[in-house]
């Protein structure tokens, strides 16, 4: 196993007892070692998102969303953090994204 991936799983386990703080260092460890982790990301978005770093978590979202364009979870998280931050625009064109991929659309063509 990867540091990387022991720093996910060793953030994962802190985050499941809600020490959300020891798991934001840890996902902020994961995506230094690897930009281009989405799971790193997408954790460390809905983490921050928890403890009220709302600005930061929707630039964690905005990371994954790039890097997964047609993942429906992280576009239904970018719309939470949105939604939170008070950009109701922002937050219906994410929950209109996590709609055409439940639908089974694409967000962008692969």
């Amino acid at each position: 196993m990867s540091e990387r991936d022991t720093l996910f799983d060793d953030a994962n386990g802190h985050l499941a007892v809600g020490e959300m703080e020891e798991a934001i260092v840890l996902y902020r460890r994961c995506v230094a070692l690897d930009p281009a982790f989405f799971d790193g990301w997408h954790a460390l978005g809905m983490a921050l998102l928890k403890t009220g770093e709302v600005k930061e978590a929707i630039g964690c979202g905005l990371q994954a969303v790039t890097l997964r364009p047609n993942d429906l979870l992280a576009w239904t998280g970018l719309s939470q953090m949105y939604v939170r931050d008070g950009n109701i625009p922002e937050a219906e064109t994410a929950k209109g994204n996590a709609r055409i991929l439940s639908l089974g659309g694409k967000v962008v063509r692969e």
